[in-house]
């Protein structure tokens, strides 16, 4: 009885592993999408970002910025959850 609850608990973490890399693989993507979306985009053009609840106005060059901050973060953690 033991083992049938053990092995359904690492059915669960596994589970929950792959629905943490399926997520981390779609924030990947958005990011991806969204530098390719802004590199678009002339330079003089302003767009928003949005931080928290709130957008703010920028220029693209700094929202490319920020996306990829955002993508690199979020590369690391599928790399150090795929080392676990």
């Amino acid at each position: 009885m033991a083992a049938v609850s053990s092995s359904s608990s690492q059915v669960h973490s596994s589970a929950a592993s792959l629905d943490a890399i399926s997520d981390l693989k779609r924030e990947i993507r958005q990011h991806e999408v969204a530098i390719e979306e802004l590199n678009n985009l002339a330079s003089s053009r302003s767009v928003y970002v949005k931080k928290g609840n709130i957008f703010f106005r920028t220029s693209t060059e700094l929202a490319t910025t920020s996306e990829k901050r955002q993508l690199d973060e979020a590369k690391k953690k599928m790399q150090n959850h795929g080392s676990k």
